[in-house]
């Protein structure tokens, strides 16, 4: 029998299995009615865009730092991937991408389904106990089947399959075609027309656009406050008598950089700052959907972006911002600033405000963590990278020891503690030398840093540690052979 359980029904099943099966979790200890979840996805934010996380940053960001005052920061969280599809993926699922098809890169717009239709995910968790569920904003995780997706037929496979009820956004992201908007398993106005290809122009033109098909009425500059304005409404519709989780993948600050007239020099980093700037607003007025329909004491609320900031060195010259922070590289690189990001929760009575927490932690874990929140255990073939930060959050308890990081051309590496190793030298993104490096006789096949001593990854010491090396590569063997990492 398929069917929604109400609010109070929902609450009872959960405590009820909890007593039967001996388990005990401090947010039900009082029969709290199980929380709304609002997960917010910035596309290729970097983590020092955010005042919370950079003082010296030149984006104002007031609503992400509310977040912030009002919840928790937290410092070593990380993106599975350095790149969009990949990072998406791991996020609902829970497992690392490069057990998939995709080794590497991204899906493009007519890219069919990634999420396997036996995949359990945070979505279809959370919908089989009675939450209503909806997503909008860049899905990017492929729709359809086939070779290449049909948009004249209904979209499925896509994010009603796996647990949604409603979606309302654009298939990948804001530079690639078609340029369409799609409702539930629909195109909203089938993409008739062509744009060409734009030239790649950083600051004054507004970043890229790959040539396409694209619908009559579709503007760039709309994505971002149309799907907003959908996720205000969805939260509108929605009553205290049953839970809701809404996933909001925001289509920005990703290339191109396109913030209405209003939002121009409200940064000092230039478009893409002003971008910045209006995702900060579209924060803000989900935040104020919530106070205003009084659900904000009884929601869990995530910010975090898909990989590291899209930010060049010449672009750090210009504006003296640091996108990344201290971190060495960019989006796609196996170094951090390719995947560590911002991670903002938020969560009345539940989580201490204005706590910092330095805990390891990757977005995959996600799915084990909301799992924990309803008192829903994950089987063993669920959720096979994710870890359960509830712990972290409550406790500032350690939860992982290790992770696996992954480049958008695929390269690997793992980290075990403080030592990081790279299998391969460049930095297998979007930095020169970014193509694999054949080592010459004599030096390293690959990269091993200490981040507690080099957290800018500065000094290789790959050669004068080869029994950290092997033990590294062993681990990371045995994640791959064994098909988890938890």
């Amino acid at each position: 029998m398929n069917y929604k359980m109400t609010q109070r029904n929902v609450s009872l099943f959960v405590l009820s299995f909890l007593f039967l099966s001996g388990w005990c979790l401090s947010v039900y200890a009082d029969a709290t009615p199980l929380p709304n979840i609002v997960l917010i996805l910035a596309d290729d934010m970097g983590i020092g865009d955010a005042g919370c996380y950079n003082p010296k940053s030149k984006i104002p960001t007031p609503n992400i730092d509310r977040l912030a005052r009002e919840g928790l920061r937290m410092t070593d969280m990380h993106s599975p991937s350095a790149v969009c599809t990949p990072t998406r993926y791991g996020l609902l699922t829970g497992r690392y991408c490069w057990r998939t098809r995709l080794k590497e890169s991204v899906l493009f717009g007519y890219g069919t389904a990634l999420i396997e239709s036996d995949r359990p995910t945070i979505a279809s968790l959370l919908s089989g106990i009675g939450y209503q569920t909806g997503v909008f904003g860049k899905w990017h995780l492929g729709l359809g089947t086939g070779a290449k997706t049909d948009y004249s037929q209904p979209l499925s496979p896509g994010p009603l399959s796996v647990g949604f009820d409603r979606f309302y956004g654009i298939p990948a992201s804001l530079d690639m075609a078609p340029y369409v908007f799609v409702e539930d398993t629909q195109v909203v106005e089938a993409a008739t027309e062509e744009i060409s290809s734009s030239n790649y122009i950083r600051f004054g033109g507004k970043g890229y656009i790959v040539g396409g098909k694209i619908a009559p009425n579709f503007r760039h500059a709309d994505v971002l406050p149309v799907t907003t304005d959908k996720t205000v409404d969805f939260i509108n519709a929605q009553t205290s008598e049953q839970p809701f989780f809404v996933y909001i993948p925001f289509s920005a600050p990703h290339t191109p950089w396109v913030p209405t007239e209003q939002y121009a020099g409200k940064s000092r980093a230039g478009t893409y700052g002003d971008f910045t700037v209006m995702v900060d607003e579209c924060v803000g007025r989900i935040l104020e959907a919530l106070d205003q329909k009084k659900f904000a004491d009884n929601t869990l609320v995530v910010f975090t972006s898909d990989n590291g900031g899209h930010w060049l060195t010449q672009d750090i010259e210009q504006f003296n911002h640091r996108s990344n922070l201290q971190y060495r590289g960019q989006k796609a690189d196996i170094h951090e600033g390719g995947h560590r990001v911002p991670f903002l929760v938020r969560w009345p009575g539940q989580i201490e405000a204005g706590a910092v927490r330095d805990q390891l932690g990757c977005l995959t874990d996600m799915l084990a963590t909301v799992a924990s929140v309803i008192g829903q255990p994950l089987a063993w073939n669920e959720g096979e990278d994710s870890f359960n930060l509830l712990p972290v959050w409550q406790q500032n308890k350690k939860v992982r020891n290790s992770i696996v990081h992954h480049s958008g051309r695929g390269m690997f590496s793992i980290r075990r503690g403080d030592w990081k190793l790279i299998l391969g030298l460049g930095t297998g993104g979007f930095t020169e030398p970014w193509w694999e490096i054949a080592p010459k006789e004599g030096e390293p096949a690959g990269q091993l840093y200490h981040l507690g001593q080099d957290v800018r990854e500065e000094k290789n010491i790959y050669l004068e540690n080869p029994e950290v090396v092997a033990s590294l590569s062993g681990l990371l063997g045995d994640f791959i052979q064994t098909g988890r990492s938890r």
